[in-house]
């Protein structure tokens, strides 16, 4: 396992509920990817789609921006987001990992969001390992549905997780984004690519 940078966390304390946030949208490989962003520079929802809004409806309703606004992909408000979105398809698949994600939830999920951007890149793992991963080798379910609330997402890695037999599984973006990016990992990690 290669040593990169420690990621930052994925669900650092917000100092104050985000009201408002900004947003743009990339052309990737894999389709239009959108982040939205608040006012700290923290990663409030990402992920491949063109719409905003579907990402917002995703924010906790604690960081909810109340008004998000568009900004060309060159703002210093999306600069880190969008360099390292940029980062990733040109190869750096550890380019998101410094990246500040603001995410709320229960002790559990935020913590196990957390342990998901631990997971490296070229290394997935099962919903079974990422349970134990997160301290609670029982709770596969718990496991998943952090997965499944992630509103981070390439940032906060749901993709790396797989099913306990080894075949992809669910991805909220379509699993043709989920291959690709499994694969593209496993390409710069010379890491081989799971099946499905």
């Amino acid at each position: 396992m290669t040593t990169a940078p420690a990621p930052a966390p994925a669900s650092a304390p917000a100092p104050a509920p985000t009201r408002t946030a900004v947003t743009t949208t990339l052309t990737t490989p894999d389709g239009p990817f959108t982040v939205v962003v608040g006012t700290d520079g923290a990663v409030l929802a990402s992920g491949w789609t063109a719409d905003p809004g579907a990402l917002v409806a995703l924010v906790h309703p604690e960081l909810r921006p109340a008004r998000v606004t568009p900004v060309p992909d060159d703002d210093p408000g999306v600069n880190q987001a969008v360099t390292a979105v940029r980062g990733y398809y040109a190869g750096d698949v550890r380019a998101i990992d410094a990246v500040p994600v603001r995410q709320v939830s229960g002790p559990y999920r935020a913590h196990a969001w957390d342990v998901l951007r631990s997971v490296e890149p070229g290394e997935p793992v099962t919903y079974t390992r990422y349970a134990e991963l997160s301290g609670r080798p029982a709770a596969v379910r718990a496991a998943a549905g952090a997965c499944a609330m992630n509103a981070a997402a390439l940032f906060v890695p749901c993709h790396r997780v797989l099913r306990t037999d080894g075949s992809l599984g669910g991805f909220r973006y379509g699993l043709d984004v989920k291959r690709s990016l499994l694969e593209r990992e496993s390409r710069a990690t010379g890491a081989r690519a799971p099946r499905g």
